[in-house]
């Protein structure tokens, strides 16, 4: 095998990543086309010279394409909770090693961006342990590939066997299967790699370096000129009074810089709140910091329930008794049932009988519990696909019946292919429905799958807050699923400066799904939320007022 690797090209090695593409047939088009890496495969594929080849054709030839397209997407970046999991993992291997003080994950994973390039972590060890420390991390399981090895940093890749269980990227509801790549995403991801770049430093010199390798450039910009301003000079290594550090540099220099116990140290010697690190993206936050003005950012325990999840009554996995079960084995005093509606035949749409039926059950287990001093209750709404001319996928006196509505758009061929415009007129007129009262996954994007439509969220924000202003409640979904995130972060700051509700949903389809409500918080904290911003901290009783209300 070590022979064969050592003298096949590198190309053709990486066209083994490709879904569905063998040795054999990689061999033969490399042979009979010349084709030695995946951009000249692709460059033959689309001269359509793969097609006539024996034993190919115009299917094989198209699914080489979208194997190379789904390669692309899925090396560029990975979403948040593939790179957690990974991150996660590591870092506990790392933090069990004797003789280091602490393994924290930085970069991008650290302030809960959307999607991942690839993982850092710095480690806090001392001196005369560090290469015994390195050592130990260089021999961890699930390291692919040693890239690099030097004195305070190593660059690896890691595989699947860092879990110690098997991967399972586990239920993914039909819609968002198809949009990433059906089961050559699933193929992908089970064989999947990632790169990490690991930093061992002494324990005094861990929290500047934490703060710089958690980022963003950004911020850190601000941060370094802030501390110029003060006679400062910030870097990776300390906050180094510019007279004592001279022409000194790195360890050297580090060894005249203020003293802090954590990354708090820092900010507070530049007159500053500690910032955390979801926002940390040089969009305000050193302001903030410096007026104590941040905000107190909402945490999982704050959620007590979540509107957007599915039963068995259309795609859901799980009962409606086994979902209600886990929200409150999770702690939630409520939880939401919104199932699809029949225009949506991929996903079982349920039917206005069956909808209605289901709503009667749910009634009965609210009077259950209400009777056993149980503080839990369920409420009833359906998931509307949004039809032509902004209208909802029930009649109104069906809709009437339900305690809410998530109006979505699921026909994504058709407002992908429209402009801005129109598919914002359409989404305002869903809105001024009476019967709307969530917004579903506003854009349709599905993270590493596709782009959303084209829509001015903005005018849709503004749009929303008109009609809260008025007393009709309006809000607008933060789809917590992994795939989603959407409304994205960036636009959740806009939304609270509206007084826009945002009701995050795991869009759950399964038991395990609702746990995804834990990636909606990591994006509603990088967007600033604080508990009343949203619903899911309501209690029940005050949903219920609201719900009546709007």
């Amino acid at each position: 095998w070590h022979d064969l690797h050592e003298n096949t090209p590198p190309g053709l090695i990486e066209m083994l990543g490709i879904p569905g593409l063998g040795p054999k047939r990689i061999k033969l088009m490399a042979e009979e086309l010349g084709v030695s890496t995946v951009a000249e495969l692709k460059e033959v594929a689309l001269d359509n010279q793969i097609a006539p080849m024996k034993g190919f054709g115009k299917k094989s030839q198209q699914r080489i394409l979208d194997g190379i397209e789904l390669l692309s997407r899925f090396r560029a970046r990975r979403r948040l909770d593939i790179g957690l999991r990974y991150g996660e993992a590591f870092q506990l291997k790392i933090a069990a090693i004797e003789g280091v003080h602490r393994a924290t994950l930085a970069g991008s994973a650290r302030r809960r961006k959307e999607t991942i390039g690839d993982l850092d972590l710095v480690v806090s060890v001392d001196q005369e342990d560090h290469e015994r420390v390195a050592n130990a991390i260089l021999n961890l399981n699930g390291i692919a590939d040693v890239k690099g090895a030097g004195d305070s940093k190593i660059s690896l890749i890691l595989d699947t066997t860092i879990f110690d269980e098997s991967f399972a990227v586990g239920h993914i509801d039909a819609n968002v299967l198809d949009a990433i790549g059906g089961d050559d995403y699933e193929q992908l991801e089970a064989g999947g790699t990632i790169d990490a770049q690991v930093r061992l430093v002494p324990p005094h010199v861990e929290p500047f370096t934490l703060a710089y390798f958690t980022g963003s450039k950004e911020h850190n910009i601000v941060m370094r000129q802030r501390a110029i301003d003060r006679g400062l000079k910030l870097n990776e290594f300390g906050l180094i009074p510019d007279a004592k550090a001279g022409d000194l540099k790195g360890m050297e220099a580090a060894a005249f810089s203020l003293t802090v116990d954590d990354e708090a140290g820092i900010y507070s010697h530049l007159d500053l709140a500690f910032v955390p690190p979801e926002l940390r993206e040089d969009t305000g936050e050193i302001d903030a910091a410096a007026n104590n003005a941040l905000p107190n950012l909402i945490e999982v325990p704050n959620v007590l329930g979540s509107l957007h999840n599915h039963t068995t009554l259309s795609d859901g996995e799980a009962s409606l008794e086994q979902m209600a079960d886990t929200a409150r084995k999770m702690g939630w005093t409520w939880l939401g049932i919104a199932d699809h509606s029949p225009t949506l035949k991929i996903a079982n749409g349920a039917s206005a009988e069956d909808l209605l039926a289901q709503g009667r059950t749910i009634a009965t287990y609210n009077r259950q519990w209400a009777d056993e001093g149980t503080d839990f209750r369920l409420f009833h709404g359906v998931e509307s696909d949004v039809l032509e001319g902004g209208r909802l996928d029930h009649p109104d006196e069906v809709l009437s019946e339900l305690d809410y509505v998530v109006a979505s758009v699921h026909a994504m061929t058709k407002w992908r292919g429209r402009d801005e415009v129109e598919n914002t007129e359409e989404l305002l007129r869903v809105i001024d429905r009476p019967a709307t009262t969530v917004l579903g996954h506003p854009t349709g994007r599905i993270l590493q799958g596709r782009e959303g439509y084209e829509v001015d969220l903005f005018a849709v924000l503004e749009h929303m807050a008109d009609h809260n202003e008025a007393g009709r409640l309006k809000a607008i979904e933060l789809n917590a699923s992994p795939y989603r995130l959407d409304l994205d972060w960036r636009l959740c700051k806009h939304a609270k400066g509206l007084g826009v509700p945002v009701a995050i949903n795991p869009d759950a389809h399964s038991i395990r799904g609702l746990s995804d409500i834990a990636y909606g918080v990591m994006a509603a904290r990088k967007g600033w939320l604080e508990p009343a911003d949203t619903l899911n901290a309501m209690s029940g009783a005050e949903l219920a007022s609201l719900l009546n209300r709007g």
